[in-house]
Parts: C-alpha cells; sequence; structure tokens
C-alpha cells in the first residue's frame, strides 16, 4: 500500500509495517497522550486569545496546530500498519477512540499549516 503523507514524518508506511505490533500501539497510545496535552494546551491558550491577543501564543496555537496535524497523520499511519500486518481495528488494538479523543482535528482560525515541525513535540520512533 503506498501512503503520501501531507507532513513530514519520521518514518515510512513501510518501515512501520516492519515494527513489531507492540512498538506499533504503544506508540499509538504515546501519540495520543501527546495529543491530549496539545489540545489542552490549545484550549488554554485559546481562552488567553479571547481576552487578550498576543503574537507569542498566537504562534504558539500555530505551530501546535501543526503539530497536531502531524501527530493525527502518523497515527493514521501506524493504524495502516497494523492493518497490513492483518490485525483488524479490535478491542485489544483499538486505542483511544472516544468522540472527546485526541485525534479529532481542531481548528480556531483559518492560518494554513506549514512544512515545520516541533522537534521536541516530534519525539518517537525513528527508523
Amino acid at each position: 500500500m503506498d501512503y503520501i503523507p501531507r507532513y513530514r514524518q519520521p518514518f515510512t508506511l513501510a518501515e512501520a509495517v516492519k515494527l513489531d505490533v507492540s512498538t506499533i500501539t504503544e506508540e499509538i497510545s504515546r501519540l495520543q497522550n501527546s495529543l491530549k496535552h496539545l489540545n489542552e494546551t490549545q484550549d488554554i491558550i485559546e481562552a488567553s486569545l479571547k481576552e487578550e491577543e498576543d503574537s507569542d501564543l498566537r504562534k504558539a496555537m500555530d505551530e501546535n496546530r501543526e503539530v497536531i496535524g502531524s501527530q493525527q497523520e502518523r497515527i493514521s499511519i501506524l493504524r495502516m500498519a497494523l492493518t497490513e500486518k492483518g490485525i483488524i481495528g479490535g478491542a485489544h488494538y483499538d486505542l483511544q477512540t472516544s468522540p472527546d479523543s485526541a485525534t479529532q482535528p481542531r481548528t480556531s482560525s483559518a492560518v494554513q499549516p506549514s512544512q515545520t515541525t516541533d522537534d521536541e513535540a516530534e519525539s518517537g520512533v525513528y527508523l
């Protein structure tokens, strides 16, 4: 299966398929936890920006939005890798899928994402 990511990723789908199932599921969990915290931060920043505009906070919000998109895409790649390994989504491998899941996109402005990444938030599986 070919997959062309929208964001720059530290691995390809073909490389992800070579990983152990436990490594893939652990990385999905790690990314979902990261997304949960990023989304909480976005809510705090958004509330602050409603009170008073701040260019630094706006920049942080835009950068977080980019990281959120990249991490959501990475989770999708890892789930595709599980599917290619013959693991169809089930209770055991279905991680955090509530309606308020961290994988739900969040937007609050019309700013278009750039191709930059936040190295600190982008740690994880590297091949």
